[in-house]
């Protein structure tokens, strides 16, 4: 059974260079543009973007959005504000759905029993950062 959990378990071990690939086939299938940077004036060009972040740029009075990847294609991926929105509503769609797996999972184990932990702090429910020795501008309960 254990053995059979770390098979499982192993394909989501991805590295960071991976997740950057994957994120690109995402922007790839939204439309956004491929674009190698191939001459020297392109290598200088994309040393000045922040790294795997959105840039927007205004060209010939249309906005685009500019993802620079420094380190895995050493490329840029360009799109107008319909392939933004387009890879925006597919990470809505997939924050829904790992929403959907976490809560399924909450689920899964109905015999968790927090009793065998021992009390956390003074009490059971005695810490939280907000009850109490933190104040975070809204008066000593929180509010």
């Amino acid at each position: 059974m254990g053995a059979l959990a770390l098979v499982t378990l192993l394909p989501s071990c991805k590295s960071a260079s991976e997740i950057v690939a994957q994120k690109e086939d995402h922007l790839a299938a939204a439309g956004f543009a491929f674009k190698p940077a191939s001459t020297a004036q392109r290598q200088q060009m994309i040393s000045r973007l922040p790294p795997h972040h959105f840039v927007r740029r205004m060209q010939g009075g249309q906005l685009f959005y500019v993802y620079s990847d420094p380190t895995v294609c050493n490329c840029l991926y360009v799109g107008d504000q319909s392939a933004y929105a387009r890879y925006q509503q597919y990470r809505q769609a997939q924050a829904l759905a790992d929403e959907h797996e976490m809560t399924a999972m909450d689920y899964q184990d109905t015999q968790w029993n927090w009793g065998a932990w021992g009390p956390w702090g003074e009490s059971w429910n005695g810490w939280n950062p907000a009850w109490g020795n933190w104040d975070p501008g809204m008066g000593p309960l929180g509010w």
